[in-house]
């Protein structure tokens, strides 16, 4: 748990620039994945607070918002808001808080 909320944060520290230019050009998507990313460690910290059910209830919340946050930079990308280029870390980033999610919540 403690390694995937480290890496959330680094996910975040990662998006800070990419976010910037969205807020420029998509201020709805950038408040949506401003709201997502948030979402990724704290609703891994409350998991690791919960027990049972509740536990992986919220580290499948925190994985829903990591693969909003990528579609998110893929629409942007789509959009013509972000060179692809840009979002090598921070994919690479969200790629492996998802894979830890997805163990933690099998």
């Amino acid at each position: 748990m403690f390694d995937a909320l480290e890496i959330s944060l680094e996910t975040i520290a990662a998006l800070r620039e990419p976010l910037r230019v969205i807020r420029s050009t998509d201020g709805d998507l950038y408040r949506q994945m401003r709201r997502a990313g948030s979402s990724i460690p704290l609703n891994i910290a409350e998991g690791g607070r919960r027990v049972g059910k509740d536990r992986k209830h919220l580290w499948r919340v925190a994985l829903g918002s990591a693969e909003e946050v990528r579609v998110a930079l893929r629409t942007a990308v789509a959009w013509g808001d972000l060179d692809e280029a840009r979002l090598v870390r921070p994919l690479a980033l969200l790629d492996r808080v998802t894979a830890m999610l997805w163990k933690m919540t099998r």
